[in-house]
């Protein structure tokens, strides 16, 4: 098997040939390209053009395209996979992706062609999940405020939340939008704290964990004293509508999608005084983020870190050949199998 790999700034070249020589026989060959710029932060408008889908000014490494033209498999992490060069790759069986997005992929033409296309959601899981909960402890205990007034030698004793008391976790509810790989690691980590936790996702029809509570939407947010948004969407989910329905001094943690919440909508919430607080990891126009965001003293800001771990990104590239190699010897069914009902 000829195997093709395309490393990046986040998952560089050691970590994608690491992650996957372990499980190589000698039969197999590994060539690896290098995609992008090697500094992150100048990635930035690279990464928005991929997850916008505008392919079109990518510029690839050199020999790759007449790489992928002999492979077996393509393991990528951000490097957009093209028609064009996936119908020039007779021998091509699938595209594992490192990523939980599949904007780089162009699935629809890969599923015409017969070609497999997995992504993996669960890389970064625990990470965020992680990083969730601290955000929700930062924001109710006041953790970055407090950290800030001492560092500008101030001895803070009132904060916004202080008018309603500060409740330790196990007197909240929370609830969880969203119960994929991350919202469920979330409830799991928040259940060890003993709070109530209320779930809701369309796809789901029954929760199977004791500590979880399936229920509608609408009356997630009515109940739940901090709203955890884990979901993918199309647009919009909290809109002027749903922060009417939360519950009065209630929080928001965002740390999925900037889209997921209406900015205006949000910004009302707040003056209003309907939000007691929120944290926020997402926006919409990364790195520069809305004036407001910097006024507010109850709303906790982080630049997009709920993802980055050493971890999400070294132990990727072995997920995905693990996984692929567990189906093709029919010792495991292929996880995140994208595109599995448009093939024929």
């Amino acid at each position: 098997m000829k195997i093709v790999c395309i490393a990046d700034a986040f998952i560089d070249t050691e970590m994608m040939e690491s992650g996957i020589r372990p499980y190589l026989s000698q039969e197999d060959t590994l060539q690896t390209f290098f995609f992008g710029l090697s500094d992150k932060s100048q990635m930035r408008d690279i990464i928005k053009d991929i997850e916008a889908r505008r392919h079109d000014n990518i510029v690839y490494p050199e020999g790759l395209e007449e790489a992928i033209a002999g492979a077996d498999l393509i393991v990528v992490h951000l490097c957009p996979i093209k028609r064009r060069m996936i119908e020039k790759a007779p021998n091509l069986k699938a595209i594992m992706t490192c990523r939980g997005g599949l904007e780089n992929i162009d699935v629809d033409d890969a599923s015409e062609l017969g070609i497999i296309v997995s992504n993996n959601p669960a890389h970064n899981a625990n990470a965020v999940a992680e990083f969730t909960v601290a955000m929700i402890l930062s924001e109710t205990r006041n953790i970055a405020r407090s950290h800030m007034a001492l560092k500008n030698g101030e001895w803070r004793l009132e904060y916004p939340n202080t008018r309603t008391t500060v409740k330790e976790m196990h007197d909240l509810t929370v609830g969880i939008v969203g119960y994929g790989s991350i919202g469920r690691l979330v409830a799991f980590k928040l259940s060890n704290f003993g709070c109530k936790i209320l779930v809701s996702d369309p796809f789901l029809k029954e929760c199977k964990e004791s500590y979880a509570t399936l229920v509608p939407f609408d009356e997630l947010l009515q109940q739940s004293d901090i709203v955890s948004l884990h979901a993918r969407s199309n647009g919009a989910i909290m809109t002027e509508r749903e922060f009417g329905l939360m519950k009065q001094d209630s929080y928001l943690i965002n740390s999925a999608r900037s889209y997921l919440v209406d900015t205006q909508a949000f910004k009302n919430a707040m003056d209003s005084g309907k939000l007691l607080g929120a944290a926020i990891d997402v926006f919409e126009t990364e790195p520069d983020i809305p004036e407001f965001y910097r006024t507010y003293d109850n709303i906790t800001l982080t630049n997009h870190l709920g993802g980055i771990t050493i971890n999400s990104f070294r132990d990727a590239p072995g997920y995905a050949m693990k996984n692929y190699l567990g189906y093709l010897r029919g010792e495991s069914e292929l996880m995140f199998w994208a595109n599995k009902n448009k093939l024929a």
